[in-house]
């Protein structure tokens, strides 16, 4: 993958190296790399923990698992603990998304062809359709729903019984599920981002799977780049390897990771070449801020809605920019990580007299 690659995302996530969103590659590598059970699951302890219990317990009783909404950003393993979950209970899934579903018929057409205890995992599901959200209210809670025949003052509702199921929700914004479908969910899991450590772990049996020979250094390193997101440090992975096997002996080393990576534009930290350009803007053009998301937008030459929904929020969770009323700023790690020197605070008269704050409230 490269920075010319484009796969028809809005937001130009899944073009970028250090993007959270799969593609047509990764979809087809993580097939092969997901791990087939809890015991395998690397990271997402409590998570792990929970799910055990809520699946042995349904195993006991001879029933399907409860309804199960896992929130949380891309990349860390919805999906695939999913497809566990049917692993574990021994049925099969069915996968759609939220998007997919525009009609309450769509949805009907699903649930009607599901067998007994079949997983249905609905990507995305904050996404779905409102008539059809509202119709999934009844088939989770009563395994019934109601198809409406004819329309206008003749139309009438035949009640259509479902086999018991198990809906599997994942969704990146939980917020914007309303209270009646998330309350129906009998277990909700939030997904966080991984340690490094646990990124480690991720890389070396990505590794193995892969034929890929990396020591405990060169995935330390790949780790630490990775955003804490295994999607990105498997993506990272094949691209190092993919360095290691032409400019070297194919053996993953800090130094190897270090050189490939920054062919890639991937810094220590994992910011990649808009990361940089957006801090370098704010930091250079403007101060270090405060400016408005408009103007720090057209100094970077992105999208408004690319500085914001594909830039900012790893920024911030990095604390590397802060995000105020009065517009953005660059925190001193900013300055720090990008090498410069922030400039010099304006004396007490400057500001307006002793006691008014600076611009990191100095």
């Amino acid at each position: 993958m490269t920075w010319d690659d484009h796969s028809g995302h809005a937001d130009g996530s899944a073009e970028r190296l250090v993007g959270a969103t799969a593609d047509g590659e990764d979809t087809a590598v993580e097939a092969a790399l997901r791990p087939k059970d809890l015991a395998e699951f690397v990271g997402q302890a409590k998570v792990r923990e929970q799910l055990d219990l809520v699946l042995r317990a349904a195993r006991a009783r001879g029933a399907t698992a409860d309804h199960v909404l896992l929130s949380g950003a891309p990349g860390l393993g919805k999906t695939t603990l999913s497809m566990i979950i049917a692993a574990e209970m021994g049925a099969p899934i069915r996968i759609t998304s939220g998007p997919a579903i525009q009609h309450a018929g769509d949805l009907a057409a699903i649930l009607s062809s599901l067998t007994e205890g079949e997983v249905l995992f609905l990507d995305e599901i904050h996404r779905m359709s409102r008539p059809a959200e509202e119709m999934l209210y009844m088939a989770m809670e009563d395994f019934r729903v109601d198809v409406i025949v004819g329309k206008g003052p003749g139309a009438t509702a035949i009640p259509l019984e479902l086999p018991p199921f198990t809906l599997v929700g994942a969704t990146t914004r939980a917020g914007l599920l309303p209270p009646p479908l998330r309350d129906r969910f009998g277990f909700t899991a939030h997904m966080e981002f991984y340690e490094p450590a646990e990124l480690e772990q991720v890389i070396h049996r990505s590794a193995r799977l892969l034929d890929v020979e990396i020591d405990a250094e060169g995935a330390a390193e790949i780790a630490g780049r990775s955003r804490g997101t295994p999607r990105i440090a498997n993506r990272l992975l094949r691209r190092v390897r993919d360095y290691a096997q032409v400019r070297a002996d194919g053996v993953i080393t800090r130094e190897i990771a270090g050189q490939a990576l920054a062919v890639y534009e991937v810094d220590d930290r994992g910011l990649d070449r808009l990361d940089r350009a957006v801090l370098d803007s704010l930091l250079r053009l403007f101060g270090g801020g405060p400016v408005g998301l408009s103007t720090l937008a057209v100094a970077v030459g992105e999208e408004r809605e690319t500085v914001e929904e594909v830039a900012e929020p790893f920024l911030v969770r990095e604390g590397l920019l802060a995000r105020t009323p009065r517009g953005r700023i660059a925190t001193p790690a900013a300055w720090e990580h990008m090498g410069l020197t922030p400039p010099r605070q304006p004396s007490a008269s400057a500001r307006g007299g002793p006691g008014q704050p600076g611009l990191f409230g100095s």
